[in-house]
């Protein structure tokens, strides 16, 4: 039986930005915001409904809906992957034009982030949102892997893209140990060229690559639930061999369905 829809779950996903475009007529003026359909579906996967939350500010801003308003009315925040975070977000300057990143879509999830925590709802990170919650909270980024860290194993090829796969190191008694104890595959994908530099201060290194210590997985040791992971778990198969990320989700939205009761006790 199907659980009914006003007893799911309500997940935000952050959006990814797509900015007017001068060499595209259609798309000259305008600003889109769309979500990742294998994101979506990787939530539903869970029972809960997924919500993707749009910018409140922007050219064409009207009403006084904000940031807060989406906080308390929806269970938790994924952030998904995307554009690299602008270097200026953790004190840099680009090292190349081409990383310089979504300033205006860093300023928009920070501030979700934010919100969320303040209303103590969980928050959940995926590739890019890794970096964006470790930058968020005061951590550091290598803005091109293969450029700062020439010894590192390939972390993004683009041809292969989502069946780029390399080991993972859980680290022991994590969270996250305690989530895949019973996992058959250590297999995950890699489609970043960014990564995790200095660790933001309050958080924990829960997995890493193997072979060359890059960070995969990070914690908050707050009170807040903010996780996050660098590979892509919604593009994760049984069928490809690689881990099973279904605790992960559940971990997640358990940790929704204790704020929403904790919201609809008051």
């Amino acid at each position: 039986m199907n659980q009914p829809s006003k007893n799911r779950l309500k997940i935000g996903i952050s959006a990814c930005f797509l900015h007017p475009d001068p060499a595209r007529a259609a798309f000259a003026k305008k600003t889109l915001q769309y979500v990742e359909q294998s994101m979506a579906h990787w939530i539903m996967s869970g029972g809960a409904l997924p919500v993707m939350v749009p910018s409140p500010a922007g050219d064409t801003a009207r009403g006084d809906i904000g940031y807060s308003d989406y906080a308390h009315w929806l269970d938790g925040l994924v952030l998904h992957g995307g554009a690299d975070v602008w270097p200026g977000s953790y004190g840099e300057t680009p090292l190349q034009e081409r990383w310089s990143g979504d300033r205006i879509r860093d300023g928009y999830e920070q501030a979700l982030v934010r919100a969320f925590v303040a209303a103590g709802k969980p928050v959940f990170g995926v590739c890019r949102g890794l970096q964006l919650i470790n930058v968020a909270f005061g951590g550091t980024l290598y803005q091109d892997i293969a450029t700062q860290r020439p010894e590192a194993v390939l972390h993004r090829d683009a041809d292969a893209y989502d069946h780029h796969f390399h080991a993972l190191e859980i680290v022991p008694e994590t969270r996250l140990s305690a989530l895949l104890a019973g996992a058959s595959s250590n297999q995950i994908n890699s489609i970043h060229h960014q990564a995790i530099k200095d660790l933001a201060p309050g958080f924990v290194v829960e997995a890493r690559s193997p072979e060359d210590g890059m960070i995969e997985a990070i914690r908050s040791t707050g009170p807040a639930y903010v996780a996050a992971v660098q590979w892509h778990p919604e593009f994760h198969q049984p069928a490809l061999g690689t881990l099973d990320d279904t605790p992960l989700l559940t971990d997640f939205l358990e940790a929704a369905r204790t704020a929403q009761a904790s919201k609809d006790s008051k």
